[in-house]
């Protein structure tokens, strides 16, 4: 009885040496130490522990082409520097490569044995093994971890080869989380350095953002005609930012500190306009309760901006053209010509000498708005200025709606590869966009490139056109959803609604974000779905 009570001790007391070794190597873990270091301290208790000598980690090597020894035990720093493997090349190199383990009962036996890295001479005498595991990371072999073995032991060697799985895989998770710890520290860094290169730099002259020669050409001629008084005609695409180039028009101008009166043309009813425009005395219309300035006299001393000045009734245009020549306005219902000194920015995606010759906008009024006309450069001539602009939307989204999401440099880079037709505008809408979905704190381009299908801006105008062919436009489109399609009212039934809000967390704006819905659309369906439970 004594040999079967002899062996069973042993078995537990090799069992109790494993517990101690894994435990040891957890909290190696747990103390958050580099790998490297955690690294050899369990190849040290490998060794100490289980007898398991000369342990190696071989990984990629990051300078070559093949793999090397980076971490180790009871190797010296020329051992270590010898142990370099192609895939194939020797035991380790076959593990690497065919992703098995291998055990070489005798070194002195085995011609693939290299004995690169240790001499023969430098190993006990007798008979010494060789285990090589692989390490993998992802269902794939990154690297392999190795040892010496003196054959003729107490201990079992299916008990060794266990212990070494083990350790293999605490270094494929070791492994993992440094390679995603690595991974966002690297875009924290980028997106440092991109902070620190927008406070460096002071791009944002009169706020507008970009160094890209074709908005230096723009804004060199905003100022060259800043200090005249001559009216000026911004043409361009629809989100281009007609208004800020205007604004700083004004703010390069000795009117700077004047009033900056903007007028949207598009948004004012036809019945309305003459009143906004040039004000109104008491009792000119039913409702005029007292007498109002109009925005011309508003801005008097300073400068008006005029957007979308194409959808101006023609009725009016006469009226504003004599206010131009004369310098004066009328209220509506008033008699007396009232002095106004206004700076004329105006501003159109249309084209308008076509309007001119079709009989929608006066000759003489466009050629009075025409003395310096501004071309302002769409998105596609900007492309430079795409990850200065990404990093300016991304910040004023993640304030506004108290998130903290970056982008990693390739992501950015993906998004100035995109042709933007809805321009600036688009651009900021589809970063905002992505604040309010993003799920990561991160986003690369696998994390950005879905969300690039839905984005719900307005369609490119006339000028668009000119830049984007009809069967090139209609697939920039639909690649970068810019049209939003018709969609019916009960487009969406009653567990696709709950789901989208249950998953937007209550918070209908992004629920209907997640449909391709406007918020209006989302909360029509919604409440119809309320009124039939």
């Amino acid at each position: 009885m004594d040999g079967p009570i002899r062996r069973a001790a042993s078995g537990t007391h090799w069992r109790t040496q494993e517990m101690f070794l894994i435990q040891e190597v957890m909290n190696l873990i747990g103390k958050g130490l580099r790998l490297d270091q955690v690294a050899r301290e369990m190849l040290h208790l490998l060794s100490e522990i289980v007898g398991l000598n000369r342990g190696r980690i071989v990984l990629k090597d990051p300078e070559g082409e093949g793999y090397r020894i980076a971490h180790s035990y009871g190797l010296t720093r020329e051992e270590a520097a010898r142990g370099r493997y192609a895939p194939g090349e020797g035991v380790t190199g076959r593990v690497i490569q065919d992703g098995h383990l291998i055990i070489v009962q005798d070194i002195d036996k085995d011609p693939t044995f290299l004995g690169r890295a240790v001499a023969r001479a430098q190993l006990p005498r007798g008979a010494v093994s060789f285990l090589a595991l692989p390490i993998r990371v992802d269902h794939r072999t990154v690297g392999a971890i190795a040892c010496h073995r003196i054959r003729h032991r107490e201990r079992a060697l299916s008990d060794d080869l266990t212990i070494l799985r083990i350790i293999a895989t605490m270094v494929s998770q070791l492994l993992t989380l440094n390679e995603r710890v690595e991974r966002k520290t690297r875009a924290l860094e980028e997106h440092n350095d991109m902070l620190a290169r927008e406070l460096r730099i002071k791009r944002a002259r009169y706020g507008i953002i970009g160094t890209s020669p074709a908005l230096l050409r723009a804004l060199a001629q905003i100022e060259k005609v800043a200090h005249a008084t001559a009216s000026v005609l911004l043409l361009g695409e629809s989100g281009t930012g007609k208004e800020l180039f205007a604004r700083a028009l004004h703010l390069a101008s000795p009117r700077r500190d004047r009033p900056f009166i903007k007028v949207n043309c598009a948004a004012i009813p036809d019945s309305l306009f003459e009143s906004e425009l040039f004000g109104h005395e008491r009792g000119a219309f039913t409702g005029a309760v007292e007498a109002r300035a109009g925005w011309f006299e508003q801005a008097s001393g300073g400068t008006i901006f005029l957007d979308e000045i194409g959808e101006m009734p023609a009725i009016l245009q006469t009226k504003l053209l004599r206010t131009l020549q004369e310098g004066t306005v009328v209220r509506l219902g008033g008699k007396r010509e009232i002095r106004v000194d206004m700076r004329l920015v105006a501003a159109t995606n249309r084209d308008l000498a076509a309007e001119v010759a079709h009989g929608r906008f006066r000759e003489d009024l466009f050629y009075r708005l025409n003395v310096v006309p501004i071309t302002l450069p769409p998105l596609a001539e900007r492309r430079s200025d795409i990850p200065d602009l990404v990093l300016h939307f991304l910040t004023r989204a993640n304030q506004a709606n108290q998130r903290n999401v970056n982008l990693t440099q390739a992501a950015v880079a993906h998004l100035a590869r995109q042709p933007w037709p809805g321009n600036i505008r688009q651009l900021a809408n589809f970063i905002e966009r992505l604040v309010l979905l993003a799920s990561e704190g991160v986003l690369d381009v696998e994390d950005v490139r879905p969300m690039l299908e839905g984005v719900p801006v307005t369609a490119p105008t006339a000028f668009a056109a000119t830049l984007y062919p009809a069967p090139e436009r209609e697939a920039a489109l639909r690649a970068m959803g810019t049209v939003r399609p018709y969609l019916p009212a009960d487009s969406h039934g009653h567990a696709e609604l709950r789901m989208a809000l249950s998953q937007a967390g209550g918070n209908k704006t992004r629920a209907a974000q997640r449909l391709g819905l406007t918020e209006r659309q989302f909360s029509y369906r919604w409440r119809k779905l309320q009124s039939t439970v």
